[in-house]
């Protein structure tokens, strides 16, 4: 559960506050009540057993939809993962690759997916986002014990907070986009040495590699620069920290 006392600065900024709960189909007309899109981003990862994540992920997120198609909702922006395609060995995967996720977190997501683009009366369209970081977020410090043991060599690809606002900001405004689902990255996967480096971590020992490549995938992000005009602004690792 999210802590109310965070979404203060929103309130002081003018933004009307409802709190719903994914769990409950009966709390969430009132978020999607007069509502123009929905921009879904919550979601059960760090720390869920496969029947959390699919509980929060996949069956809430079905329940949000189903109360946004009822409200008369213009397009529904589902925020799903680059994990769903599973380990590709480093290839990049496009958006029309089949998938195949083996962890609890992606196959809820996945699962979600194919729910929502077979739902009937609602305009949706999906963002396969990868590793997000930046603006303060502390997102790289807490994956460095969780991926303690991936290889040091393994790269990830990334995108910032800003890139990511970006491309949902892309996908709202444009009136018939092409496509309903859109790979998210920046120009850059770097290893996971780099990515501790960022903050400040020795690299990772590579003990739990057997673990590790359920997190190897990588995409293509062509489609959403070609025909949405998607370009970073922080293209890489490097370049963000310099701005920050």
């Amino acid at each position: 559960m999210r802590d109310p006392a965070r979404a203060a600065p929103l309130q002081d900024a003018g933004v009307e506050i409802i709190q719903g709960d994914l769990q409950d189909a009966d709390s969430l007309a009132a978020a999607v009540h007069g509502i123009e899109a929905v921009v879904h981003c919550a979601a059960f990862f760090r720390g869920a057993t496969p029947e959390q994540a699919r509980a929060v992920n996949d069956l809430g997120t079905q329940r949000l939809a189903h109360a946004a198609r009822d409200a008369s909702v213009r397009r529904f922006l589902f925020t799903s993962t680059g994990l769903v395609y599973g380990a590709n060995g480093g290839q990049l995967a496009r958006e029309d690759d089949p998938c195949a996720p083996t962890v609890a977190y992606p196959v809820s997501k996945l699962a979600a997916e194919r729910f929502l683009l077979e739902l009937q009366g609602l305009d949706v369209r999906v963002l396969r986002l990868p590793f997000v970081y930046g603006d303060g977020d502390p997102h790289i410090e807490e994956v460095v014990p969780v991926m303690r043991g991936f290889p040091a060599a393994q790269r990830m690809l990334i995108a910032h907070h800003v890139d990511v606002a970006q491309a949902v900001t892309l996908l709202l405004d444009a009136p018939s986009p092409a496509h309903r689902i859109y790979n998210v990255v920046g120009d850059e996967a770097p290893t996971l040495g780099a990515l501790f480096a960022s903050v400040g971590a020795p690299p990772p020992d590579g003990s739990n590699a057997e673990f590790a490549r359920a997190f190897d995938a990588l995409m293509d992000g062509r489609r959403i620069r070609e025909e949405l005009g998607f370009m970073p602004r922080f293209p890489g690792l490097e370049t963000a920290s310099a701005r920050e």
